[in-house]
């Protein structure tokens, strides 16, 4: 029978050459914390690194994001039925997909003011995983790395998340109903002609 899986800190697998992620969190609160993509196995081998920085966040962006990414990550590990996480100095490790949504909270967050990092986590928070993920792959395919904040997909996601006001009251601002594309009106009676056809 095979033990259960076992994970530590966010998710991440609890065994040697697992890719994930890294936050190495200094002790000192002047130095700022860095996220590091860590390709286990894979790395070093076909021409992948052995791993990557992928952003260098102050300290004072860092704690303005870092709740919002634990009480996200600790509803779904939850959810999964997995032990929870908290932040502490050192090296943090966390499940690559959750690392992937980290590194777009944090790519958002690193060139805001103190006004829009409250809505960046707000505007984060209501994306579903899966968007954070697309996210992730088309910003890191042309700047992922700490150096790349200005260009590209890394400017346009602190422009989309940054770009609105805080929900009232601090509460979470909720993501949109979900629709059926097939039953929206553009789609009823295709095979009869339109009442305000002329």
């Amino acid at each position: 029978m095979t033990p259960p899986a076992k994970f530590v800190d966010f998710g991440a697998p609890d065994q040697f050459g697992a890719h994930l992620f890294r936050v190495e969190i200094p002790a000192s609160k002047s130095e700022p914390v860095v996220l590091v993509e860590d390709y286990g196995y894979r790395g070093l081998d076909g021409g992948i690194p052995r791993d990557e920085q992928r952003a260098i966040l102050p300290r004072a962006i860092w704690s303005a994001i870092a709740d919002t990414a634990r009480r996200e990550f600790n509803d779904r590990l939850k959810a999964a039925k997995v032990s929870t996480g908290r932040w502490h100095s050192g090296t943090n490790l966390v499940d690559r997909l959750l690392g992937k949504e980290l590194c777009v909270l944090a790519w958002a967050a690193e060139p805001a003011n103190a006004e829009q990092l409250p809505v960046v986590c707000s505007k984060w928070a209501a994306l579903r995983p899966e968007e954070r993920w697309w996210l992730f792959s088309m910003t890191v395919a042309e700047a992922g790395l700490p150096e790349d904040t200005p260009r590209g997909w890394r400017r346009a996601l602190f422009l989309a998340l940054s770009d609105g006001e805080r929900p009232p009251d601090g509460r979470k601002r909720r993501r949109p109903v979900e629709t059926d594309l097939f039953a929206l009106p553009l789609f009823e009676g295709s095979g009869k002609k339109q009442e305000n056809e002329i």
